[in-house]
């Protein structure tokens, strides 16, 4: 009777065990059915695949093989079981379909073009129609770092970025400083631009603080005198290493300004050699820090020449345009196509161009930069509140109307209310803030400021 009971025992067992074998297993199905996602390609990194999905969720994945390109909109199949709080999931991806590019009257025909940050345009479009138009106008001002009211202002004015002087990083600790531009990260609601003018030389605003680098950054005649253009490429690679570790995303330079002559007020900031050499060391620099996470900005076009200093006064360049052209526009040239994101523009009145506006505030001198030599990343104002243009009328609107696409600022509050007045007065379109405002965007998205905040 035992042996009976026991053999009906053993047998159950059996046909339990096999029944787990044979039939369906929904839980071991869940965790390997792939999992289908419609996403766009934001990164492609070290064998990292970075993409954001439709419901604007980032996700990053381990990929050694993937030859999609950013921007493209796919269809990817994934094993494993998402988890938006891990940086990067622990699947595999199965599969990818790229779709076919299409705009869909999505972005309108005005915004498209072959521009350097072209393959984050739909995003960039996406986030602009998000804001309102304070917002927008606020993205617009790059504000010299405030001593009081802080984030206060950072929250109502939504400024599109700060640069940071001497003073600002005065006998601070390096995690101070991290912590001061964290909390200015934290609390934007679009991720800021941290600029600096960290030339080297006479101009370092970082580096003047032993707490935050080992010496001061040298100029870029010493280097070039010490160690040629090599020297150069590695000052930038360290230089931008410096900036990156405290937060800082943008360098206000290098000085590309021609000049040979130790009388001219630009000369000791200058590299202090010709047009080629000049044009080589614009190549340099911008070559070098790509790929750093810090962007850097030619200036001060159109070529400062042996102007007087527009920190002071008004300062008029007598030069004809064929002399600027031959002489001063091809280091730019030269930085643009090496992948220039960015371009500074100085108050000199340019007579050849324009006899009665400084640079910045030049629809001509814009129009130079944009048609003549094709440059599609994000033009910018020396400081308005300079003595240059300090005391001309509506002077952030005028920048805004020759064609910047930001301004730099100290009274932020002038700058945004002049912007605010000429919109409600019919002197600036919406769809004119729009188009700048876009390009900003696009650029916070390549460099991968909006895509970090996101995550």
């Amino acid at each position: 009777m035992k042996k009976k009971v026991l053999l009906c025992i053993i047998l159950v067992a059996v046909l339990v065990m096999l029944l787990i074998l044979l039939l369906p297993n929904k839980k071991n199905k869940e965790k390997n059915d792939p999992i289908t996602l419609e996403a766009t390609v934001l990164n492609l990194e070290n064998g990292i695949l970075t993409v954001k999905t439709n419901d604007n969720v980032i996700y990053k994945f381990k990929n050694e093989t993937v030859t999609l390109v950013i921007g493209d909109s796919i269809t990817l199949e994934y094993s494993g079981l998402l988890d938006k709080d891990k940086d990067i999931q622990d699947g595999e991806v199965i599969s990818y379909i790229v779709k076919e590019k299409t705009n869909d009257n999505k972005l309108p025909d005005v915004y498209s073009d072959n521009g350097i940050f072209s393959t984050f345009y739909l995003l960039a479009y996406d986030k602009l129609n998000s804001l309102t138009i304070d917002e927008k106008i606020g993205q617009l001002l790059l504000v010299r770092y405030p001593d009081t009211n802080i984030l206060d202002s950072l929250k109502k004015y939504n400024f599109g970025g700060y640069i940071f002087f001497e003073k600002d990083f005065r006998d601070k600790t390096k995690s101070e400083v991290v912590d001061m531009i964290k909390n200015l990260q934290n609390t934007s609601k679009i991720p800021l631009l941290i600029a600096v003018d960290e030339e080297g030389g006479t101009v370092v605003r970082v580096s003047s603080n032993p707490n935050l680098a080992s010496s001061r950054f040298k100029s870029p005649s010493e280097l070039y005198k010490t160690g040629g253009l090599d020297l150069i490429k590695q000052d930038t690679i360290e230089k931008s290493e410096v900036l990156k570790n405290l937060g800082i995303n943008l360098n206000l330079a290098p000085v590309v300004d021609v000049t040979t002559s130790s009388s001219d007020y630009m000369y000791g900031r200058a590299l202090q050699q010709n047009t080629a050499l000049t044009s080589d060391f614009a190549r340099t620099v911008i070559s070098a820090s790509k790929g750093t996470g810090v962007s850097y900005t030619l200036k001060h076009f159109p070529g400062y020449g042996n102007n007087t200093d527009t920190h002071t006064g008004t300062s008029k360049d007598p030069r004809t345009l064929e002399s600027i052209m031959q002489n001063d526009i091809p280091p730019f040239e030269a930085g643009i196509d090496a992948g220039a994101e960015a371009i500074l523009v100085s108050h000199n009145i340019v007579s050849s161009i324009d006899p009665l506006n400084p640079a910045s505030l030049s629809l001509d001198v814009h129009k130079l930069l944009r048609d003549t030599l094709g440059f599609t990343g994000v033009i910018m104002t020396d400081d308005l509140d300079m003595g240059a243009s300090k005391n001309i009328g509506n002077k952030a609107l005028k920048a805004l109307k020759a064609g910047n696409d930001l301004i730099i600022t100290t009274d932020y509050e002038e700058s945004f209310n002049e912007i605010k007045s000429g919109l409600e007065n019919g002197e600036i379109t919406e769809e004119e803030i729009n188009r700048l405002v876009f390009r900003v965007l696009a650029w916070k998205y390549y460099k991968g400021l909006i895509i970090e905040n996101d995550k």
